[in-house]
This record gives C-alpha cells, sequence and structure tokens, in this order.
C-alpha cells in the first residue's frame, strides 16, 4: 500500500505510518451507497487492518463534501440501486451493500480518524460515526436525515449515534432529522475537534501522529477492547482485557517502552 495508490472510487496515499483514503466522487459530493464505493472502502480498509506497519488511518472526502450519503437518483423505483421491486431483495441489497461498512469498521483493529471536511448527510453521517475520532472542519454539518425522506437509517445509525452522543440527543436528531453544524456537532460530543476547513488536513494527521507514535499492538488492542465494550458485560471485557495484556507484556515494544522509562530517552517502538 505505497503512497499514489488507488482503488476508484476512493484514493488512498501512504505517508510513513499514516494511511489517508479518500472518498474521490466529488462530482456527486461522495454518495457511499454505490456498491463500487462499498467495495473500494472494504476493499482498502481490510488490507490496511492486516497490515501492522499502518498504524493508524484518516478518512475524509474530496471536494466540498464529506460524504452527502445515499444516492437520491438510485432510489427512485426500478432505478437499480439499492431499493428493488421485491423487498426482500431490498434486504438482500442492504445486506450485501452498505451494511458491510458498519459492521467492518466494528471488526477493524486499525484507528480510523474521520477528517470530516464539509457536510456529511445521512449515511455520510453514519460513516463519520463508525471512525472512532471525528474532527471537523468549520464548514462541516451533518444530519441524521433520513426521516425526511420517509426512510430510516439502513447502516448502523441507530446503533452508532446513541453511543456516542446519549440516547435523547439521538433521537432528537433522529427524528427531526435537522441539520447541525460543527460547533454543535463539538458541543453534543459528536467530534472532538472543530477547526478552520484549511488546518483539517494537518489537525488530523497531528491526531494521527499521536497514536501512530505508540506501539502498534497495544494501540490495536486498547481500539478493540473499547469497541467490544460498547456491547459486552464487565467480566467478559477482564476476560479480553486479561489475555490481551499478557501478549502486551510480550512484546518487545513493551520492554523497549520499559527501558526507554529509565534510560530517560524516547522509545523506537518497531511493532515487534
Amino acid at each position: 500500500m505505497s503512497g499514489g495508490m488507488s482503488s476508484a472510487p476512493v484514493l488512498t496515499s501512504r505517508d510513513g505510518a499514516v494511511l489517508t483514503v479518500t472518498l474521490d466522487m466529488p462530482d456527486r459530493r461522495n454518495p457511499i451507497s454505490d456498491p463500487a464505493m462499498v467495495d473500494a472502502l472494504c476493499a482498502v480498509f481490510e488490507q490496511a487492518d492486516r497490515d501492522l506497519s499502518v498504524r493508524v488511518a484518516i478518512l475524509t472526502g474530496a471536494g466540498s463534501a464529506f460524504s452527502s450519503g445515499g444516492d437520491l437518483n438510485a432510489m427512485r423505483p426500478d432505478a437499480g440501486g439499492l431499493r428493488a421491486g421485491l423487498p426482500a431483495q431490498t434486504r438482500r441489497n442492504y445486506r450485501a451493500g452498505i451494511q458491510r461498512l458498519p459492521l467492518l469498521f466494528q471488526a477493524l483493529e486499525l484507528p480510523v480518524i474521520a477528517a470530516v471536511n464539509g457536510p456529511a448527510i445521512g449515511a455520510g453521517c453514519d460513516l463519520a460515526l463508525m471512525c472512532d475520532v471525528r474532527i471537523a472542519a468549520q464548514s462541516a454539518k451533518f444530519a441524521e436525515s433520513f426521516v425526511k425522506l420517509g426512510i430510516i437509517s439502513g447502516d448502523g445509525g441507530a446503533w452508532l449515534l446513541p453511543r456516542i452522543v446519549g440516547f435523547s440527543k439521538a433521537t432528537e436528531l433522529a427524528l427531526t432529522g435537522e441539520t447541525i453544524d460543527a460547533q454543535e456537532a463539538l458541543r453534543i460530543g459528536l467530534v472532538s475537534e472543530v477547526v478552520p476547513d484549511a488546518d483539517l488536513p494537518a489537525a488530523a494527521r497531528a491526531v494521527a501522529d499521536r497514536i501512530a507514535a505508540n506501539p502498534p499492538h497495544a494501540t490495536r488492542m486498547t481500539k478493540r477492547l473499547l469497541r467490544a465494550a460498547q456491547t459486552a458485560e464487565l467480566n467478559q471485557i477482564m476476560e479480553m482485557a486479561g489475555a490481551m495484556q499478557a501478549l502486551a507484556h510480550a512484546t518487545a515494544d513493551h520492554d523497549e517502552a520499559i527501558d526507554a522509562f529509565f534510560e530517560r530517552r524516547t522509545p523506537n517502538f518497531k511493532g515487534d
């Protein structure tokens, strides 16, 4: 996964341990419901998750939008999109299509930062919610807007949103379908930082570098614990933590961290 590799309609670039993934359909405001987009995102993130030399990924959008969500043209009857003439086939289309994304993001060990460069609407908002950290440009907007189209979130929004902003606020956003700006998203905890538009790439990279500076095995296992803890019982997480801690103690990076502390130097983590 070297710098400049592309998998249309997604572009990827690699700089050191940081992989940047860019939704690259700016003329259509980066809809993510297309099978080609889903396939590309799944392929890129599955590959990156297997590559321990990739320590963190940044997900962003080309052009003025992060993602407009679903393509409204594809929602017309017989348009050949997710909506099929037979409801049972529509269900299958969702399962084989866009629903692969929340399931994949939940299973990833690789930390993913959403650099939300503009509107994140509907499924685009849910895509940002699938990531581990969200940083927003000042021009970013968010909307769980499905009800305004007479549909529901078919890609995990009802599971994701309450876990991030709490049940009451999630319900308000989902039932009104209203759009909020970046500052309101920051106030309710949907994003962790808002920066001027021009500063977004550097701000996302700064967080990525702070994550990438840590031992990759410990970083990935920490993420898995946090994700598992969203649904597991405490005793299950303690079992999982005990097993992962045994693995972490056995890494060369752990010994390097201890040695560097006592020798008062910067550690050199190699992923060993």
